[in-house]
């Protein structure tokens, strides 16, 4: 089994255009939050995840941004991301508006060995909104694991690509799609190939997307200029 990791697409359809055309042969697709956010195709991402998860096993959790856009949660957010999602909520259709909002906190998936996952955003101590970076100190991930029974944990939140092991268990983050910040602009996932032996069967990727056309969009959408720039640079 071929199971592809996908998070953080933040409505730039031209990122997950070209994220699709390398995974659309895997046999799951298993995404963990924030399909809105931050760009200017929030619906077309939306009915391009709802129309894919009609044809095919497609799962997906809810982010922090897709929780803030469907109710109004956008406490603590930057004035950048605080005007994004003020505009996603006008100009999004209310049918992808109500997908956002029965989109599930969690998600659990087995795969075809026994191997159990668990789909969250951000933590499991706080699933919308803790960043689990690479650099925390071991004892963090140790005490997030206890949090959960599962096998491996699929986070993401950050934008930054991560595999950390702790004895035979994993959490595991594929990167952003739609707005990495580790300093690589290409857009992000990873693979996860059951046959082969954990824990080297995770394999990160990245692909190059026509960022100019991503953030023209946001500058004619007239959201803050600053979110098309920083496309270009990774962060």
């Amino acid at each position: 089994m071929l199971i592809a990791l996908i998070s953080d697409i933040h409505s730039n359809l031209e990122a997950l255009q070209a994220v699709w055309r390398e995974v659309k042969n895997a046999d799951v697709v298993l995404c963990m939050g924030d399909l809105v956010g931050y760009g200017a195709s929030p619906n077309e991402v939306v009915e391009f995840v709802r129309d894919q998860m009609k044809k095919r096993e497609f799962l997906c959790v809810r982010g922090n941004h897709d929780n803030a856009v469907a109710f109004g949660a956008e406490w603590g957010f930057n004035p950048y991301a605080r005007e994004a999602v003020r505009w996603h909520q006008m100009v999004m259709s209310i049918e992808n508006l109500e997908f956002l909002r029965r989109l599930p906190i969690r998600q659990l998936f087995t795969d075809d060995t026994g191997r159990s996952y668990l789909l969250i955003h951000g933590s499991p101590r706080a699933p919308l909104d803790e960043y689990l970076f690479p650099w925390l100190p071991e004892s963090e991930f140790k005490a997030v694991l206890s949090y959960v029974w599962q096998d491996d944990l699929l986070v993401g939140h950050t934008h930054i690509p991560m595999l950390k092991l702790v004895r035979e268990r994993r959490i595991i983050n594929p990167g952003g799609v739609g707005q990495p910040r580790d300093g690589d602009w290409r857009a992000a996932y990873a693979f996860i190939d059951t046959e082969k032996e954990p824990p080297n069967n995770v394999k990160f990727h990245r692909v190059e997307y026509d960022v100019e056309e991503a953030a023209e969009k946001i500058v004619e959408a007239g959201l803050p200029r600053f979110l098309a720039q920083r496309l270009f640079e990774g962060y």
